[in-house]
């Protein structure tokens, strides 16, 4: 099994799931070169990260990634309790972590892509921010009373660390959320997640 990334990116989180399953893998970095190179692009046209290779099966999409390695090792328990609705509410949670919040720091990353004049970057950049920081104070109130994002370890955890990384790297301090700060602090100290990081950037 391979995995595609590239530092910083939202693949941080399937590199996390990867070391909490116990799989065995192999990580591929990629630059911002690399990933629209010739020989990539014949992999995956989309031209995006993460991407894994599992024999002769590709995915593209963090969420579907993710699920795909929970389930392919169900003794991990990261698809939440063992009945339906456990797992509904992890893939309600991922996908919010996905279409919501995700995409609010888009504009943030790419002004001009939303708004092609230079001089109004300011503006889309506070908006979005501001929208960010909603998001943020929603899971924030969500979380009182748990150690995890659904309540027990799963599979939304990294994809919200990975938000919480990019929000603390854009200017939105996670120390001013009461709840959210206590789990970025959690996951920083996991071994799994540290030795993501520490794969992947060389340091955590």
């Amino acid at each position: 099994m391979k995995l595609y990334y590239l530092p910083g990116a939202c693949s941080l989180a399937g590199h996390i799931v990867l070391k909490w399953t116990g799989m065995d893998y192999t990580a591929v970095r990629l630059d911002r070169e690399t990933l629209k190179s010739r020989e990539y692009l014949a992999l995956n046209p989309n031209g995006t990260v993460p991407f894994l290779v599992d024999g002769d099966f590709t995915l593209t999409e963090n969420a579907a990634i993710m699920r795909y390695l929970a389930e392919s090792t169900p003794e991990a328990a990261l698809l939440g309790e063992h009945c339906r609705r456990g797992r509904a509410e992890v893939v309600r949670w991922v996908a919010f972590l996905n279409s919501d919040v995700h995409c609010a720091f888009k504009p943030i990353f790419s002004p001009t892509r939303y708004f092609p004049d230079e001089t109004m970057a300011k503006v889309v950049i506070a908006q979005a921010s501001g929208r960010v920081d909603s998001y943020l104070q929603y899971i924030d109130e969500h979380m009182q009373g748990k150690s995890w994002l659904t309540g027990t370890r799963s599979i939304a955890d990294p994809y919200l660390f990975v938000m919480l990384r990019w929000a603390e790297g854009t200017g939105t301090p996670v120390g001013q959320f009461k709840n959210l700060s206590g789990f970025f602090e959690r996951m920083y100290a996991d071994p799994g997640v540290q030795a993501a990081i520490l794969e992947e950037e060389g340091a955590v």
